[in-house]
C-alpha cells in the first residue's frame, strides 16, 4: 500500500513550490516460509547425521568384537601348544 503526501508551500514573494512524497509501505518478506523450509532441511541433515555416526559406531564395534574374539581364540591355540609341548616333554623326559 502506498500514500501520496502533496505539500505546498508559498514563499513571501507568492511564488508557490509543491513536493510530492510517495510513501510505500514495506513489501512482506516472506521469511516465515523460508525458515520452515530451513528448519525442516536442517532436521533432515540431523537425522542422516545421526543415522551415519549410529552405523560407524555399529561398525566399530564390531569390528571390535572380531579383534576380541580373535584373540581369544589366538589365546586358547597357544594354551592348547603349550600343553601339547609339555605332553612331549614328559614323555621325552620319562616323568608323568
Amino acid at each position: 500500500m502506498s500514500e501520496e503526501r502533496i505539500t505546498r508551500t508559498e514563499t513571501i514573494d507568492g511564488n508557490t513550490h509543491t513536493e510530492t512524497t510517495i510513501v510505500r509501505d514495506r513489501e512482506p518478506s516472506g521469511g516465515g516460509s523460508k525458515t520452515w523450509v530451513l528448519l525442516a532441511i536442517l532436521a533432515i541433515v540431523a537425522v542422516i547425521a545421526f543415522v551415519v555416526f549410529a552405523q560407524v559406531s555399529d561398525a566399530e564395534i564390531a569390528r571390535d568384537n572380531a579383534i576380541a574374539g580373535a584373540a581369544n581364540d589366538v589365546g586358547e591355540a597357544a594354551q592348547k601348544a603349550g600343553d601339547a609341548a609339555e605332553d612331549v616333554a614328559r614323555d621325552l623326559t620319562g616323568n608323568d
